[in-house]
């Protein structure tokens, strides 16, 4: 990954925890005939580098994944005087037509979200080679979700940027935490789709649960999810918040007093659901103190991809033609590109000495003392290209 970007991002290794999103309005996928609706103002006159933004189906306000990766477009506009536009996708077919009317229109950098959009990245991207691409959660070769002859298959793409994260490092965090928290021994996960960027946080989870129970001699245990058989408890998507609640309800049923939910909004009624029971929630993507309402009294804390920063730097270094291409950017606690949130209200509730083992071992996989997180055990339950 390019220097600079790697020194925008390096400051924040403690500034992760407190860091929070904002969420805007969503707009329709625009016709062949219209262009794309501007959801920001436009840039000062003189200026034309536009940057197009395209949602996974979890939607611009699903005040986690896509409103994190919108708030780093929206600093790009407000800061640097770019424009900026996104399109929300509805479906996964959507996602080829939505890159090819940004990159048809001649935009200068199209952000794809995440994993899902990997194959139709590589597809567009192969047909529009003189426009720049980023995408998260993905990296390329990829000879699975990219076709066989289609660039990206078996090589890098030349005009297309991934960026990955060791979410695990700051899951395990969470996990040690959760352990230490629970009055019940009993911890829960669940996630929208089982994809590797979803089961990553319960690697991670798990790993830092496990780490308590051997430094404690305790036996918390995990439900919605399992290392060993990578089995667990998932919606089958990311939109349907009744399904979060019944996921949620499920795990409380099964005894768990603290809950970690991976689908974005799905997640967030599961918090009435812990303050009804007596527990607590986890948050992810962003500090869901700050991007959720009526959850400040049992959020224990978040397990943050600092997604806004990588991508209002990766923006930043393109305009000043520093775009690399076949590039990939790895956000780990050490650069700050994942960290683990502030406990906020709940901050009397933790035990000081709880707090400092938390922090001490932020130091330790800083430092490199602790080098497994979960993914290095687990790759198959990772995204690839981290270890």
């Amino acid at each position: 990954m390019h220097k600079k970007l790697l020194s925008i991002l390096s400051v924040l290794i403690l500034a992760a925890l407190v860091l929070a999103a904002c969420a805007p309005a969503a707009t329709e996928a625009p016709t062949e005939e219209a262009a794309p609706e501007e959801t920001t103002e436009a840039a000062p006159p003189g200026e034309s580098f536009r940057i197009g933004f395209v949602t996974d189906t979890g939607g611009i306000d699903d005040q986690s994944f896509n409103t994190n990766q919108w708030a780093g477009v929206q600093r790009a506009i407000d800061e640097l005087g770019a424009q900026g536009q996104f399109i929300q996708s509805d479906e996964a077919t959507q996602y080829e037509p939505n890159l090819t009317e940004f990159a048809s229109q001649g935009y200068d950098l199209i952000h794809a979200s995440g994993f899902f959009l990997g194959g139709a990245v590589a597809n567009v991207a192969a047909q529009y080679p003189d426009t720049k691409f980023s995408i998260f959660d993905y990296s390329y070769p990829d000879p699975f979700g990219v076709p066989e002859g289609v660039v990206g298959n078996a090589e890098c793409i030349p005009n297309v940027m991934g960026s990955i994260f060791k979410t695990d490092q700051a899951a395990f965090l969470a996990g040690y935490l959760a352990a230490g928290m629970t009055k019940t021994g009993k911890l829960g996960y669940f996630g929208g789709a089982k994809i590797p960027t979803v089961t990553i946080f319960g690697v991670g989870f798990q790993a830092g649960m496990e780490h308590y129970n051997e430094v404690h001699g305790t036996s918390v245990e995990l439900l919605g999810w399992d290392n060993e058989t990578g089995e667990g408890l998932f919606t089958g998507d990311f939109s349907d918040l009744t399904k979060g609640k019944e996921a949620t309800e499920s795990l409380f049923d099964e005894g768990a007093d603290i809950f970690i939910p991976v689908g974005g909004l799905i997640g967030s009624p599961g918090f009435d659901v812990a303050r009804e029971r007596g527990g607590y929630g986890i948050w992810v993507d962003t500090d869901g103190y700050q991007s959720l309402t009526g959850v400040q009294d049992v959020i224990l804390t978040s397990v943050m991809k600092v997604m806004d920063e990588a991508v209002f730097a990766i923006i930043k270094e393109t305009m000043e033609g520093n775009f690399q291409g076949c590039g990939v950017y790895v956000g780990d606690l050490n650069n700050g590109g994942v960290g683990l949130a502030s406990y906020h209200d709940l901050d009397s509730a933790v035990p000081d000495d709880l707090k400092a083992e938390v922090e001490a071992l932020a130091q330790d996989i800083i430092s490199g003392e602790i080098t497994d997180t979960g993914c290095v055990s687990y790759p198959e339950h990772c995204p690839g290209g981290l270890y």
